[in-house]
């Protein structure tokens, strides 16, 4: 969340930026947050007074009783303060939680690059790189070939637990781990360090690092738990510093976790039943920076160029898009998507979201750290997908298929694949 000070210190800025997100049914938030401060400044100062007062009472009470005099009117008087401050606390308290209510769904700064547009289909193209490949065949769907090819069982995931899940087998087992070792291995090359996290998280730390809403319509609650199934990496990441101070000569630190991955994915566009693009769940390798302020924008696009080079080693086509104000979320002060091209759609699909999300979250889960010169500020965390498994997978099925129903496997992936060139079908013994 943005801070209180900022907001307090900025309110224009904060208003035009919920403009820019079409969120102007937000703007009239900003000037309730100033009203109620100002008016916490009186109920501050005159719950302090009546303390005070109540301990200078209390003294006199005392003073009185080793003189032996009468101290009847002293606890009269005393008797009605009480009630007083527990007024006073509940009223501060309560303005507090509406403070804390707005905080939390006011969005973040936008960086002044993102584009202004009512949804995704207002997203902007930067740049292509790669050649999509020509086929002289039709291209069967992913999900089917691997069955035919006996490397997926959607039909008994589907027996199990329902849609969204699906039994990986032999080789497309094999691949999934070989692109999770392969991104894994490429980014501790680059200095970040592995960490496979908790694959649940409390409230309270979800909160930081996350929209509210996703509680609703991504994540999965453990049942009389205070417990939620991580959606991605990045948040047990982040929250892991929760109510910390780093030291500046720490920083940056740089992540990389590994973790599967389960999300509801309620909306329009629901869950794949024979498909790997959209699922309940999937294994991702999630690349987390935690960074001095001055430094972020030049991690956002180191961690860019980190999955654009694991694309490039793969051999597959993609893109890079600019999010824009009706599509980014209200976390990120940035974000890039990067979209592999899928021939059986003849479309660019995101595999990867690049995000500077500046102290956002630090500011929720209250991550500092120390300059020098000893002065607190808060960290900027930056995430971007390594490579998600499951369309990564898919991207080679559709990008790697032969027209005999094989598909071949790409050269990085080979080492990882016990030397294995291709995927065929096997004939029963």
């Amino acid at each position: 969340m943005l801070d209180l000070k900022f907001i307090l210190n900025n309110p224009d800025e904060v208003k035009n930026d919920l403009k820019k997100r079409g969120m102007e049914d937000r703007i009239l938030w900003v000037d309730d947050i100033i009203k109620i401060t100002e008016k916490q400044k009186g109920v501050k100062k005159k719950l302090e007074e009546l303390r005070h007062l109540r301990n200078k009472i209390s003294k006199e009470v005392n003073s009185l009783k080793k003189q032996g005099r009468s101290v009847k009117e002293l606890l009269e008087k005393a008797s009605k303060l009480p009630e007083e401050i527990k007024k006073l606390e509940t009223e501060y308290e309560e303005s507090e939680e509406k403070i804390k209510y707005y905080l939390m769904r006011i969005p973040n700064i936008l960086h002044e690059s993102v584009p202004v547009g009512k949804d995704e289909t207002e997203n902007v193209e930067l740049y292509r790189k790669g050649v999509p490949k020509k086929f002289d065949f039709e291209l069967k769907p992913h999900g089917q070939l691997a069955e035919e090819l006996g490397i997926a069982d959607f039909k008994r995931a589907a027996k199990v637990i329902g849609s969204g899940f699906v039994y990986l087998k032999r080789e497309l087992a094999l691949l999934d781990i070989a692109i999770q070792r392969f991104a894994i291995d490429f980014l501790m090359k680059k200095g970040f360090e592995l960490v496979e996290p908790p694959f649940m998280l409390g409230r309270k730390a979800y909160e930081g690092v996350t929209s509210l809403d996703d509680f609703q319509n991504v994540m999965y609650k453990i049942e009389g738990e205070d417990a939620y199934m991580i959606a991605t990496a990045e948040h047990p990441l982040v929250s892991m510093y929760k109510d910390e101070v780093i030291d500046e000569d720490d920083l940056p630190i740089k992540l990389v976790g590994f973790s599967p991955c389960f999300r509801k994915e309620i909306g329009s566009h629901g869950v794949d039943t024979r498909g790997f693009f959209r699922m309940h769940q999937f294994n991702k390798v999630e690349q987390i920076v935690l960074s001095k302020p001055e430094d972020s924008w030049n991690y956002f696009d180191e961690i860019l160029k980190n999955t654009e080079e694991m694309l490039q080693k793969l051999e597959l086509p993609y893109r890079v898009v600019n999010i824009c104000t009706g599509d980014i979320g209200i976390v990120a002060s940035k974000k890039y998507d990067i979209e592999a091209w899928f021939p059986r759609e003849n479309a660019y699909r995101e595999v990867a979201s690049c995000s500077n999300c500046t102290s956002y979250q630090a500011v929720r889960l209250n991550i500092k750290f120390m300059r020098k010169n000893r002065e607190k500020e808060y960290i900027h965390t930056l995430n971007n997908t390594g490579l998600a498994t499951s369309r990564t997978m898919r991207a080679i099925i559709e990008n790697y298929q032969n027209k005999d129903g094989s598909i071949d496997i790409p050269k990085a992936l080979q080492p990882y694949m016990n030397g294995m060139k291709k995927i065929e079908r096997k004939e029963r013994k």
